[in-house]
């Protein structure tokens, strides 16, 4: 998560967005925890009923990342940590995009 809000710090100002999605097994207060105690800047769903995890090709492992172009078009999915250096340079690409 450190490096997720790295990421998120060191492009938000450009347009870039995180927003991260706990999944239907994690309990609420867990997750409420877990954001006030890392002090998470971007905002945390809960996707209590599954549907979010279905929507973006039926996620069932943590952590699973989601990269969306500016046309809201799914560009790379990363399961397990991404390689931040790659992800970072993916990220210039698409900001630079029209």
């Amino acid at each position: 998560m450190p490096q997720i809000v790295a990421t998120y710090d060191k492009y938000r100002a450009r347009g870039y967005d995180t927003l991260a999605v706990a999944m239907s097994y994690d309990p609420p207060a867990y997750v409420a925890n877990f954001v006030e105690t890392r002090k998470l800047p971007f905002p945390v769903a809960i996707d209590s009923t599954g549907a979010v995890a279905r929507s973006f090709g039926d996620v069932k492992l943590t952590p699973t990342s989601v990269l969306i172009n500016k046309r809201g078009e799914i560009v790379k999915r990363y399961v397990g940590e991404p390689d931040f250096a790659a992800l970072h340079q993916l990220i210039e690409k698409l900001l630079a995009e029209a």
